[in-house]
Order: C-alpha cells, then structure tokens, then sequence
C-alpha cells in the first residue's frame, strides 16, 4: 500500500537568492511494505486533519520499536516543521534518507529544509532529488527540484544556477518563476542583454510579474532608455497602486527624463505609503527644489533633521533652501551647523560666505572664503565676495585685486555681477 508524505512547496517567487519552503500538504509515496501498522495508519489520518501533536507522539511511539521505518521518519519531518520545529524535521529527514537514501520526496525535503538554515548541504540532498524520480506528478516533482537547487547555488555558484533554471524552465514551459529567478541573477551578474531577454519571457507568461516589470525599468535606466522604462513602470503603478516602491521608482524615472511636475506626485504618494523612506524624502525635496518649491523642501529638511541631527549634508541642503527663500540669518546658522558638525566641508564654507555677505557681516565673508580656499579652488563667485567684502570695509587695494580676478575668470557667465564689478573698479581705482 502507498504511504502518504508531504512534498514541498515551490521556492519564493521572484527572488533568485531566496530560499524554497516546505509544504503544508502530502503526496502519495511508493513503499515496499504489502501494509501499514495501525500505528503508521492513525499518524497519517491524524496528520490529513492536521492533527500535528498526536500525529507526532504516535509517529515516535511507532519509531521507538521501529527505528528503520523510513515513512515514519519522513511523515515525523513533515510533522516537526508544521509544529514549527526546524532542528527536530531536519533530523527526522536525515533519518529517512539514511533508511532509504533513494526516495525523491526525502531528498528534495531534506535539501529544502537545510535551505532554510543556510547550510551547503543542502545542495548535496537537492541535488541528489534531480537524479531521483518523484512518486507521482514527476514533471512537477524534478521542477522543482531543480528550481530550488539553483536558488541554493545562486550566490555561489551562478552559472551553475542558470543551467538548473533552464531544466527547470524545460519541464514547466509555462511556469514564470525559472525566468524571473534567472533575470534576477542575471541583473546581479551585469549581464543585462540576457537579463531583458529573461524579464520579457516572465512578462510574457505572467503579464502582472511586478518583478519583472521592476527589473525591466531598472535595466532601462542604467541604459537611460527612460521613455521604456516609464513604460513598464506606469503599467506596474496600475497593477500594484499601493506599491510604495512601484511609485517611488517610476518618480525617479520621470525626473531623470526631466518631467519634474510629473515625479513630484508619484515621489509623494511612494513617501505617503512608505512614510519611512528616508531616500524617498530627500529625493522629494530635491524635486521640490527643481520646481521652485523650496518651501515644501524646507519643510521636508526640517523632518529629517529630526531623525538625524548631525548630518552636516542636511544642515546645508536646510540652509540653501533658506537662501532661496532670502532667509539669510536662518540660512547663516544652517550653514554654520553644516561646518561644525564638518570642519573641512568646503561647499558649506561658500555657502555660509554667501549668506554672510547678505547679512552685511563682511569680516565673516573674509573668514568663510579663507577657510574654504584652504580646501577648495577658488571660484568666480568667490572672487566676487571677496572683493565685495574689502569693497564694503574700504579695502580698495584688495577689492580691486579680487575684482579683476573675479572679471578674468567669469567669461560673461556672470553678467550681473561682471556689470557690477566693472562699475566698482571704475569708482574705486584711482584715476590715472
């Protein structure tokens, strides 16, 4: 008589480095016994009503008298993980595949179990189950087999992987997960040409895959193709509206494509989903930013500085916002936390130059330029605030010099400030 046991679940869909999953149901296996002890029998009617804790005592009861009885062992595996026990349903596999190490089902549940835990043998096992041949459903049983086989070796051995997906792939043509698990490692792999290819094949057999939808833009955008990857990325919005990343992504692509106006919105309905995105937040307000909104981006610096006080970056970015607002004195002690938390944060040092100089706090311009021309280049502007601080305490020596410098280096894109430093030099130069 056949003896029931439990067969695997499929592998996590798309996610090449995931491990596979035990199952939660049985699958008739071959015994070479003529009949069952009444023992055996009751475990299994207790187990097909999901009476895991008698089928359990019953199943070891059996086992005490009969410690070879590899059905009983492989029905105790199936029994230790739905009660959770992972140790205890990994010895009782092993104790069935030592019975009678040619059994599919053993196999395959042993190397699925050991998968969970992390541990190289269950590529041993896994393996192993490829050369076996399943009880019943055999095509089913051999996909996925090797399905789960290459998830264990993805990370160590890649190619290896792909070859186990394709056998995968050959025994179910219209299973999806082989194609997106390939994708996957091939996208990790930068090998994106065959990636794509993998993607379509997924998208063709499971037109809703978000994955694959995913890894499609992703591609895309690494090759800037963003008008394909916008594509793929409004379909999945529509799929999967509460998808945080889905919008968040397509966001990034629309404002890499310059479509501002557009990112704005999908960025803050990812951000209104996922309130923790901390990566969102601060793209949001760079996209604030772009669209003159420096309000909303204000705001948005305030919150995470918050969360992360110390972040001279955000105290900068706070500060220029404020700048753009023509709050100066805000502004001043935005940039003035920036280099205290970051004494060799030469950008800031500019910046505070700046807001200084509108401040009319013109010894503070000097002090903010000399420390950042201790670290950075001079540039045009920096030229001109120096020149417009010695200008303002009636250093006209040194004004002249900085101004002349400041014209030499400008080339017309400045021309407001080139009118300006011209005219200066013309009241302040002595007359020859």
């Amino acid at each position: 008589m056949a003896q029931q046991s439990n067969a695997p679940t499929q592998p996590a869909q798309g996610d090449s480095s995931s491990q596979p999953h035990h199952s939660g149901h049985h699958v008739q296996v071959a015994t070479e016994e003529d009949g069952s002890s009444l023992e055996l029998t009751a475990a299994e009617t207790a187990i097909d009503k999901h009476d895991y804790a008698p089928a359990e005592t019953l199943l070891r009861k059996l086992l005490a008298h009969d410690s070879g009885n590899y059905v009983a062992w492989f029905d105790l595996g199936f029994v230790e993980n739905a009660l959770n026990k992972l140790d205890d349903s990994i010895v009782a596999y092993r104790k069935s595949v030592a019975a009678k190490p040619d059994v599919f089902e053993s196999n395959l549940n042993l190397g699925l179990q050991l998968a969970k835990t992390g541990s190289p043998e269950a590529e041993q096992f896994l393996r192993a189950a490829t050369r076996l041949n399943p009880t019943s459903h055999k095509e089913e049983g051999q996909y996925r087999a090797w399905l789960s086989l290459g998830q264990v070796v993805a990370k160590s051995n890649p190619d290896d992987a792909l070859a186990d997906y394709r056998h995968a792939a050959e025994l179910q043509p219209k299973e999806p997960e082989p194609h997106i698990s390939a994708a996957l490692l091939l996208e990790q792999e930068n090998k994106f040409a065959d990636a794509e290819k993998e993607f379509k094949q997924t998208i063709a057999l499971d037109p809703h895959s978000e994955d694959a939808a995913t890894g499609l833009a992703n591609i895309y955008m690494r090759a800037q193709r963003f008008g394909e990857a916008e594509r793929y990325l409004r379909r999945l919005v529509t799929d999967h509206p509460d998808s945080a990343a889905v919008h968040t992504q397509l966001a990034r692509v629309l404002a890499a494509e310059g479509k501002t106006d557009q990112a704005i919105p999908e960025m803050e309905a990812g951000i209104k989903l996922a309130p923790g995105d901390e990566t969102a937040l601060r793209e949001l307000a760079s996209l604030y930013v772009s669209a003159k909104q420096n309000d909303k981006a204000e705001v948005i610096r305030r919150q995470l500085l918050r969360a992360y006080p110390n972040d001279a970056q955000l105290h900068r970015e706070l500060g220029q916002d404020l700048l753009r607002q023509k709050k100066f004195t805000e502004a001043q002690q935005e940039f003035t936390l920036a280099i205290k938390l970051n004494p060799d944060f030469g950008e800031a040092y500019g910046d505070l130059a700046f807001a200084a100089s509108e401040n009319k706090e013109y010894p503070l311009v000097l002090q903010a330029l000399d420390a950042r021309t201790k670290l950075l280049p001079d540039t045009p502007l920096a030229y001109f605030l120096r020149a417009s601080a010695y200008d303002h305490l009636k250093d006209f020596k040194k004004a002249s010099i900085n101004y002349r410098l400041f014209l030499k280096s400008a080339n017309g894109k400045y021309p407001d400030y080139e009118w300006q430093a011209q005219h200066r030099l013309i009241a302040i130069e002595p007359k020859k």
